[in-house]
């Protein structure tokens, strides 16, 4: 509540900004591609595939965004002793995560609801690759936001790494539709795979997704593991004895 009300204010719609603020940023960018007559391949509606593509973006990008640089300005708040270094980024990636996840169901609702999308072929789907992507995004921002710590270069070089990896994730493509060689490379991107999960389980068998269950569970793994030990040497560096 701390930091949705520092970050949000009490005025206007308040923490309601939460969900607004990536909702009108999918919003604008599908409503972009739609006016522009964009396609994706040969069948694919571009409305879900927009909003599919970007809120996946959003899930992961802004909860490593969040992290970055969160230890100094609520370093006073280590003082309290229920209060650690991992609160920080975990207030932080929840926020991100619920905005990113209301925002993704409310324009799904809105677009089916309006006849501008189809509902989903299998919701289950959906929800298993959000969940991975959540994951990635928690590991993520436990590792830049402990990373930056130490050096706010971090901070400066992950803005770089993921504007890099915004076309390279998928949310602009299918792995389908690139050649062959090019396939391999990006399924070592761990993002890739929650995307094409997640469109599987909205367009179902209109498109061939690539993705792979077991390199998704050690990703998450893999990076939570990381991420947790640095949060645990951030704190032992910044927590009052």
């Amino acid at each position: 509540m701390r930091e949705i009300l520092t970050r949000y204010g009490r005025h206007n719609v308040g923490f309601l900004w939460v969900f607004f603020e990536p909702m009108m940023f999918t919003l604008g960018i599908t409503v972009l591609w739609t006016a522009s007559k964009a396609t994706h391949g040969d069948h694919v509606p571009i409305t879900a595939f927009a909003v599919t593509g970007y809120s996946s973006v959003l899930l992961w990008r802004n909860a490593v965004g969040r992290c970055a640089l969160a230890i100094v300005p609520n370093q006073s708040l280590l003082y309290h002793r229920n209060v650690r270094v991992i609160d920080l980024f975990l207030s932080r990636v929840l926020l991100e995560i619920a905005g990113a996840s209301m925002s993704f169901f409310f324009l799904s609702i809105l677009f089916i609801t309006t006849g501008l999308m189809k509902p989903p072929a299998d919701i289950s789907l959906i929800v298993a690759a959000w969940i991975y992507l959540a994951l990635l995004g928690t590991g993520l921002g436990f590792a830049v936001g402990a990373l930056s710590e130490r050096s706010e270069t971090v901070e400066r070089v992950w803005h770089t790494i993921a504007y890099l990896l915004f076309p390279l994730s998928g949310a602009v493509f299918m792995v389908e539709w690139l050649p062959p060689t090019f396939q391999k490379v990006v399924l070592y991107i761990p993002m890739v795979h929650g995307v094409e999960m997640l469109r599987a389980g909205y367009f179902g068998p209109m498109v061939k997704a690539h993705y792979s269950v077991p390199y998704m569970i050690v990703s998450d793994l893999l990076l939570l593991v990381v991420g947790l030990a640095l949060v645990r040497d951030a704190g032992q560096r910044v927590e009052p004895e």
